[in-house]
């Protein structure tokens, strides 16, 4: 049971996965020393019972799901948290997607590995997985076996195809990402998939040919938030080393200001414009919730990505309801997806946005009550 978590970053200060709770080797010490012992505030001076009523409302079960389960601290078995847990599939865009599916798993006749963008099989996976469905569903199995059986190459790659062709790492990372979140870490193929990353990951500094074979920080998240997901008794020595390689790589990038190695020094706007669903690109929150889930919550290096994210929140208005503080998505992609996931945020409050800073900002100032 994945506790409809699927976007969500790890309470890494109750679960003793932060970084000063752990044993680490000399090299990492020095990262310990940057960490905060004691952050001041709490995520709730960013929000209030209208925000968190507006998250709770039934009509988008994802997001009630986690908003009970995550930032309200509803137990798993908690009547609330089931019902909400089981209609992630039965209403709402998962049922939609779903519903979209053709018989032999996959999702259209005529596709080919990531095409057409955010259309083809594996990307109404990877938007599953945010969603938060149960992989266990044998809709979904039929799905994922239709994805490991068609776009799995030899060597445990997902490799994309057509215009931007290859091993690319934002699209490997989400595909083992969304694997792992539906609950196929102990299939084979997908163990040959996640070594293939790992291994990616330590031969390079995360380059990318279409980032002139420079580190990319887009596949740098993406390949940091799949390999997280790997649970901590199961995560060999090296899975340990890349994970902290590009955690590193980011948290020394300093994320407000997107000091990453780029093309003709152009930095990408999308970094800056906070977005639901994510798909290739990357931004600040999606950093930060990674970074988050490997146990850098409190590192001072990160205070500057964290003020820019609690400076997007603003006063938002929403048609025939009151005005409320929240965050709006800033790159929509409605009308793009089979599915649209965000619909109903343009220009005005977004749920996901809201949802996914607030657990960004709870875990960096603690579980305070």
């Amino acid at each position: 049971m994945i506790e409809c978590r699927a976007v969500r970053p790890a309470f890494v200060w109750q679960c003793g996965r932060c970084v000063p709770c752990r044993s680490m080797s000399e090299e990492a010490s020095s990262t310990s020393d940057r960490i905060v012992q004691m952050v001041q505030g709490s995520w709730k001076d960013f929000t209030d019972d209208k925000v968190l009523k507006w998250l709770k409302e039934p009509s988008y079960p994802s997001i009630r799901c986690y908003t009970l389960r995550h930032l309200l601290d509803g137990p798993q078995a908690d009547e609330e948290v089931v019902a909400a847990r089981e209609a992630i599939l039965t209403e709402g865009p998962g049922a939609e997607i779903l519903a979209r599916q053709r018989p032999d798993g996959s999702w259209l006749e005529e596709e080919n590995a990531y095409n057409p963008l955010y259309k083809s099989s594996v990307w109404q996976l990877v938007f599953l997985s945010e969603l938060g469905a149960e992989g266990n569903d044998e809709r979904i199995r039929r799905g994922v076996d239709h994805v490991l059986n068609t776009m799995q190459a030899s060597d445990g790659s997902f490799p994309s195809l057509g215009k931007y062709s290859g091993n690319l790492m934002c699209m490997e990372g989400q595909t083992i990402r969304a694997l792992l979140r539906l609950g196929y870490g102990g299939d084979e193929r997908v163990r040959r998939g996640l070594d293939f990353l790992v291994a990616t990951v330590q031969a390079g500094k995360h380059e990318c040919r279409y980032n002139n074979d420079v580190p990319c920080s887009w596949g740098a998240v993406k390949a940091l938030r799949a390999l997280v997901e790997v649970p901590r008794n199961q995560r060999s020595g090296e899975i340990e080393t890349v994970i902290r390689k590009t955690a590193e790589f980011l948290a020394d990038g300093d994320l407000a200001n997107a000091n990453y190695p780029t093309p003709k020094g152009q930095i990408s706007k999308h970094w800056f414009q906070l977005s639901f669903p994510r798909s290739y690109h990357s931004d600040i929150l999606e950093a930060m919730a990674a970074l988050d889930a490997a146990g850098y919550a409190g590192d001072e290096r990160l205070r500057p990505a964290v003020d820019f994210i609690v400076d997007q929140r603003k006063l938002l208005k929403r048609q025939g309801q009151e005005p409320i503080n929240a965050w709006k998505s800033q790159h929509v992609l409605t009308g793009k997806l089979l599915v649209d996931l965000d619909w109903r945020s343009r220009g005005g409050p977004s749920k996901w946005i809201t949802l996914l800073a607030l657990m960004v900002l709870k875990d960096w100032y603690g579980p305070q009550q």
